[in-house]
């Protein structure tokens, strides 16, 4: 089956930036475009005519999207129920969900409050958030894609495999972050503090473990040129550090449900909120 890449349009200028990025990755990926509106009916007596007026923009959109790029298939839903479930529901059938947000703050438009956080944490799929000043000059000009990966082999797999596909489409570079913090008494094991000691330090431990995630992508993806990037601090933070140069920023999900609701992770909530550029959530396989 081919899944689309579906965008959710609001009306909003975040939306309509999400839009414009979600028919550049169509275009790439040679997939359908599909364009949803989440729509919950309301308790006054105008659902047919506020229906009516959702879907004439829809169409409007759609139209403006064909134009710019005539070989693209574009198809509109409005797609009733709440928000969240709509827009999970959506991305469950998708390529990617690619949703509007707002720099430096909370997801806006439709996705009001801990929406947008839920549907990240929710969705089977990757979610993309682009924002409102994103333009496509900025997914040229040499800029890299940067994902982060922590752990072992499979603890960022599906952020790898969505970072070096991107990376492929786009001919872009790929920067690999992994950070590293200096340990506690109580971080490591005995074997690990034996591993240590083999890899020489720290250091060259973190890179050696880098090295290992790496190995089966780049044999899957060898024309995709690759930096190594290993730096002691917070993942966060190093992330952000190398922020401005991405034309896309790639990290996992780690999402769990809390008192106050769903939780993505402290590394994604840092990176949603505060890179400049496009960010692709990734739930793990």
């Amino acid at each position: 089956m081919t899944r689309p890449i579906t965008v959710g349009a609001d009306g909003t200028a975040e939306s309509l930036a999400a839009l414009h990025w979600a028919a550049r990755e169509a275009v790439r990926r040679a997939l359908p475009l599909r364009v949803v509106h989440a729509w919950e009916k309301s308790d006054g007596g105008n659902d047919q005519d506020r229906t009516a007026d959702a879907r004439e923009a829809l169409v409007r959109t759609a139209g403006d999207v064909t134009e710019r790029h005539p070989g693209l298939t574009v198809t509109t839903d409005l797609v009733d129920g709440g928000p969240v479930e709509a827009l999970v529901s959506a991305a469950a059938q998708a390529e990617t969900l690619v949703l509007g947000s707002r720099g430096h703050g909370a997801i806006v438009g439709f996705l009001l409050g801990s929406v947008g956080q839920q549907v990240i944490a929710e969705s089977t799929r990757p979610v993309v958030l682009v924002r409102a000043a994103d333009q496509a000059e900025s997914e040229a000009g040499g800029r890299e894609i940067v994902v982060g990966q922590q752990g072992g082999p499979e603890d960022s797999a599906a952020a790898l495999e969505f970072a070096f596909e991107a990376a492929a489409a786009r001919g872009a570079a790929l920067r690999v972050v992994r950070a590293w913090s200096l340990p506690t008494v109580f971080t490591y094991s005995p074997g690990s503090l034996a591993l240590l000691d083999e890899a020489g330090g720290l250091e060259p431990y973190e890179k050696k473990a880098l090295a290992e995630a790496l190995a089966p992508w780049l044999e899957r993806f060898p024309d995709v040129p690759v930096t190594q990037h290993v730096e002691m601090g917070s993942a966060g933070e190093v992330l952000l550090s190398v922020a401005a140069r991405a034309q896309l920023m790639v990290v996992g999900r780690r999402a769990h449900r809390s008192a106050v609701g769903s939780r993505i992770g402290s590394v994604a909530h840092a990176v949603v909120h505060h890179a400049p550029s496009p960010v692709a959530v990734v739930p793990p396989f």
